[in-house]
């Protein structure tokens, strides 16, 4: 099969070429965005493939089905950058990466949560300067707190085991309870309920129209003074503005994030020598008691080697039959 594999970094080169060593399809690397104008480049292939920060709307599917573009590759598990409905009625299957590595994300969580209570961040810059100076880093044992996991699948799940292993308490919210989660001793509440008790919130929830902006005014409100709350799932699952306004009454006490609503078009690139146009998120990045990762809980050497693994197994399963393991709706017309 040939691929155009859109918004490729160096490392998704890398690690697709090695994993394609085992199933020789032709992989096409193109480093730039898909959208109307590139998806032209893409004529003579079969399958597209593209990451979270690659929107593909109903437009941009109908042009797909007009080229004869047969599949969507998502080198992601989240696929709400995608008009599914869209694609079924294009008939275009698409496929996802929907366990890469749960540990990952759910390590990512904990270090952040980490580096905010103990104030690492602050600790290195002071110490880099000769400032061995205690006062202001006082912080907190993660021991005997309450943690609340929004979403307890695959990486909430990792994410309880980590918690109960600090000796925390661990409340849980999710549609689906997790029968390991409940075997680890996780209370099952509601939302309202876990924002109340929680000391510490971590979010792992996909992004649906229920989930959008799960933490807004009201959820703030129901929260515990000096809340941590961290965010690796999707950034809309945060009303940033209300987050903002949270921190600085005091009620928001530290804010972890590795995603944000807007971050089309900022992370995944090297900003560095341009001005940062986004008036909320250049707020964010003034508090001391922030601190924002670029989409980076991903980020192993670990979800590489399965996301290119995967996502080529997908294409292969495809070719094969129209159809594969990690199919998203719609199902195929086979």
């Amino acid at each position: 099969m040939k691929l155009a594999i859109y918004n490729a970094q160096g490392y998704d080169k890398e690690y697709f070429d090695r994993e394609n060593l085992r199933v020789g399809h032709e992989l096409c690397y193109l480093d730039f965005h898909l959208d109307a104008d590139t998806l032209k480049l893409a004529e003579s292939c079969e399958a597209i493939c593209v990451f979270v920060n690659d929107q593909v709307d109903a437009d941009l599917l109908a042009a797909m089905s007009r080229l004869g573009i047969r599949f969507l590759l998502l080198r992601s598990a989240g696929f709400n950058h995608v008009d599914i409905k869209a694609a079924e009625a294009q008939q275009i299957p698409v496929a996802n990466v929907p366990e890469y590595s749960p540990n990952a994300v759910a390590e990512h969580a904990t270090a952040l949560i980490l580096s905010l209570i103990r104030k690492l961040a602050r600790a290195h810059a002071r110490v880099r300067e000769g400032n061995f100076s205690l006062e202001g880093l006082m912080g907190y044992d993660l021991h005997g707190k309450t943690v609340g996991i929004v979403g307890t699948g695959r990486i909430g799940s990792v994410m309880a085991r980590i918690m109960t292993g600090f000796g925390c308490r661990v409340l849980g919210h999710d549609p689906a309870p997790s029968d390991p989660c409940r075997e680890l001793g996780v209370d099952y509440v509601d939302l309202p309920s876990l924002f109340r008790a929680a000391d510490i919130i971590s979010l792992h929830c996909p992004l649906t129209p229920d989930s959008l902006h799960m933490i807004d005014a009201k959820a703030v409100a129901l929260m515990k003074p000096g809340v941590c709350v961290i965010n690796t799932g999707r950034g809309a699952l945060i009303d940033t503005r209300a987050i903002i306004d949270g921190i600085k009454s005091g009620k928001i006490g530290y804010l972890g994030l590795d995603v944000y609503e807007e971050e089309e078009g900022m992370f995944f690139e090297d900003c560095s020598d341009r001005i940062i146009q986004d008036d909320v998120f250049a707020r964010l990045l003034t508090f001391p008691n922030v601190e924002i990762t670029g989409h980076q809980a991903f980020f192993t050497r670990e979800a590489m080697v399965n996301i290119a693994r995967i996502t080529l197994e997908n294409a292969s399963a495809l070719e094969a039959s129209g159809t594969c393991q990690n199919l998203v709706l719609p199902k195929p017309v086979v």
